[in-house]
């Protein structure tokens, strides 16, 4: 149990000032008296300065919930500051987190208020913050409390919402809620067209001018009232790279999951439905969903995306996207399981575009060496699977932000207006 203890100061003092003036009247040595008599003073201000009372010392967090690049602070809170005159606490270094002061320690009289610690992360994800030591100082710093060790706190870390906009219109839409129209056929009030009666059509549908032209009954078909559903599939199974946080160099899953952020906001934003799809081991799903309530859950999956080292069975890989979805695939490409799950989902109809987030790793140094010819080899099979992707008809396109998919969504969209023969 923590209590008030005396500070070498306080005991220097009592033993200086007590031994010289012992010594100095037994030896009868005026001068030890004279040197001894300063530390008197002190040290009899220290002892009468004791704290009676044992404080409960806290932190708290002004948020819990941040973006990357944005900022918290610590604040203390001592339940009682009798006899306290000084507070000094030092708050440990975690990665990608940037602490004001610099180096975590700050101190301040109670005068002047008790001193807070902000925390900036420069990184996506779960950070713990928070851990610190805390000390307290009496008056003429005769005794001390502590230090005591405060708990860490969870801070979620959401990706940064990079810019990223597109004037482009989904390829095969599934709904008219959102700004895009729909292909799909349904109950709705968007004309699509007229065909033979079918069992189990609506009289209602019926379209007599054209029924009594041909001789034959004809309906007219609708397209679905239902917005557009989109998905994201992101690649959580390696990480290329170092992360510099939001101050330096992106990794590959960085591009990733900021990339994944920006594309889930701007079709939230255009009133389309957005689904989420985390490949790992322990891969996570986010069902179709619209609004902002939605786009904060998908924040907080991408928050928690974690590289995992082991293998993936390749059914773990199933993206679960039907014919006429649109699917966005992030990801460096260098998992081969993915970019057959990828050329299965390509065959199945779905409009799917692959983003290459791999980034600039052009590396230096000497090329003959085995890290650099293992860099090289890896790089030369990438290159091969997305060459086969292309041939498949899957557009392969490097992540640029702004307008980095206006063109290949409208190639795909008059892709989709021709007629296909399957066999």
């Amino acid at each position: 149990m923590t209590s008030w203890t005396p500070t070498p100061s306080f005991v220097r003092a009592s033993v200086l000032g007590l031994g010289g003036l012992v010594g100095g009247v037994v030896l009868g040595q005026e001068a030890l008296v004279v040197l001894a008599a300063p530390f008197v003073p002190l040290a009899a201000l220290g002892l009468l300065g004791r704290p009676r009372s044992a404080p409960g010392i806290d932190a708290r967090l002004d948020h819990h919930r941040l973006h990357e690049g944005q900022g918290t602070t610590s604040r203390l809170v001592v339940d009682d500051l009798d006899g306290v005159e000084h507070v000094t606490r030092v708050a440990s270094r975690t990665p990608h987190v940037a602490t004001s002061p610099v180096a975590g320690a700050a101190g301040a009289l109670i005068a002047d208020g008790l001193p807070s610690v902000g925390f900036s992360p420069r990184r996506w994800g779960r950070r713990a913050v928070g851990a610190e030591r805390v000390a307290l100082t009496s008056a003429w710093a005769g005794w001390r409390w502590g230090p005591v060790d405060l708990p860490e706190h969870g801070l979620t870390v959401l990706p940064q919402t990079t810019p990223y906009d597109s004037r482009a219109e989904v390829p095969q839409p599934d709904g008219l809620v959102g700004r895009h129209r729909s292909r799909r056929l349904g109950g709705g009030t968007e004309f699509e067209g007229i065909r033979l009666f079918a069992s189990g059509d609506r009289l209602k549908r019926i379209n007599w001018p054209v029924s009594l032209r041909t001789g034959d009954l004809h309906v007219i078909t609708t397209r679905a009232e239902q917005d557009a559903g989109v998905w994201l599939v992101v690649d959580g199974l390696r990480d290329i790279g170092v992360s510099g946080g939001i101050d330096g160099a992106a990794s590959s899953l960085d591009l990733t999951v900021r990339a994944a952020t920006a594309l889930a906001e701007h079709h939230v934003r255009t009133g389309d439905r957005v689904g989420l799809l985390v490949v790992a081991a322990d891969g996570t799903r986010v069902r179709l969903g619209s609004g902002p309530r939605h786009f904060h859950r998908i924040q907080g999956t991408l928050a928690r995306v974690r590289t995992e080292v082991r293998a993936v069975a390749p059914e773990r890989l199933d993206l679960g996207a039907g014919a006429g979805s649109v699917v966005y695939v992030l990801s460096p490409m260098l998992v081969t399981p993915l970019v057959t799950a990828t050329a299965s989902l390509q065959r199945s109809g779905a409009s799917v575009v692959v983003i290459d987030t791999l980034g600039d790793r052009t590396t230096g140094g000497d090329r003959l060496a085995l890290p650099s010819l293992a860099t090289r080899m890896q790089v030369i099979e990438r290159d091969d699977r997305l060459r086969r992707l292309a041939e498949l008809g899957t557009p392969v396109v490097p992540w640029r932000g702004p307008g980095t998919l206006d063109t290949v969504l409208q190639q795909l969209a008059r892709r989709t207006r021709v007629p296909k023969v399957r066999a």
